[in-house]
């Protein structure tokens, strides 16, 4: 396998992941997506890691898939990633992962940065979902995702047209939270996401997005007794307890890291509940 194509590095409990394939505008590879979901696998389950921020080397954050991994579906390979994961498989990372983008994403590159929790984008970003004109669908679930974050209208939009847009529509449409100076992008997610790491609960945060994605099909009642299970939880009250404290003390939380994966067992299924119950 290809090696640094991802490149790490730590800033405290920020993990920072980078695409290295500068020279590609970042263009992405299985062996690439590989060791990305390998990181993202050993940042979920390392206590010491409490938000990752995801960027670009050079000039893109990620131009979509490689022209060589595009010709070679085309004609009609079957690849995957390994382990047997998804090409969605960030979408299962538990804690918070800021998307800085610093420069051209589109198409399997726009996937990635829509499955960041949270998006700034440098002032020179460009955004195309690509893949029509590509003659591809709208892939890996991006018929999902796009409605969620920008509706309906937009995401239709820019799944029919293919068509390239700025930084300041992405911020109008609601698909990055910031436009910031290409020279500030990635120090203001960096701090960002140090912010979260610092002051906020990880078992929390890793139950909201839990939350978010789940509740979005349910009703108001199966979400609010979807938090009530989960606040229940003993990590949740341990937490809330310290919350507390902290407020009442006037000083920094002292939260506990998240724990090991979830089994099945521990994430609350909601099922249409009585709504004559309180």
């Amino acid at each position: 396998m290809e090696q640094d194509l991802v490149l790490l590095r730590r800033e405290g409990p920020v993990s920072i992941l980078t695409f290295n394939r500068p020279e590609k505008l970042n263009a992405w590879t299985y062996p690439l997506g590989d060791q990305y979901f390998d990181l993202l696998d050993e940042a979920d389950a390392d206590p010491e890691v409490r938000a990752v921020v995801v960027t670009g080397a050079g000039r893109g954050f990620c131009s979509g898939m490689d022209g060589e991994s595009l010709a070679q579906s085309a004609a009609g390979a079957r690849r995957t990633p390994a382990k047997g994961r998804r090409m969605t498989h960030a979408a299962t990372f538990r804690k918070p992962l800021i998307g800085a983008i610093n420069g051209g994403c589109a198409g399997f590159g726009l996937i990635q940065a829509l499955h960041c929790d949270v998006r700034f984008a440098a002032a020179s970003a460009v955004f195309t979902t690509a893949f029509v004109r590509r003659g591809l669908n709208a892939e890996y679930g991006s018929s999902w995702l796009l409605p969620r974050i920008i509706g309906h209208g937009r995401a239709m939009d820019l799944l029919l047209s293919g068509r390239r847009f700025d930084a300041d529509e992405a911020l109008q449409m609601g698909l990055v939270s910031r436009v910031l100076p290409n020279a500030e992008l990635l120090d203001h997610a960096i701090s960002y996401a140090r912010e979260l790491a610092t002051c906020c609960s990880p078992i929390a945060m890793s139950d909201a997005k839990i939350q978010v994605h789940a509740d979005w099909s349910g009703t108001r009642i199966e979400a609010e007794d979807r938090a009530k299970a989960l606040g229940h939880l003993p990590g949740h009250r341990v937490d809330f307890a310290e919350g507390a404290a902290s407020l009442r003390e006037r000083r920094a939380p002292a939260f506990h890291p998240l724990p090991a994966q979830h089994d099945d067992t521990d994430i609350p299924i909601v099922r249409s509940p009585d709504p004559e119950a309180p």
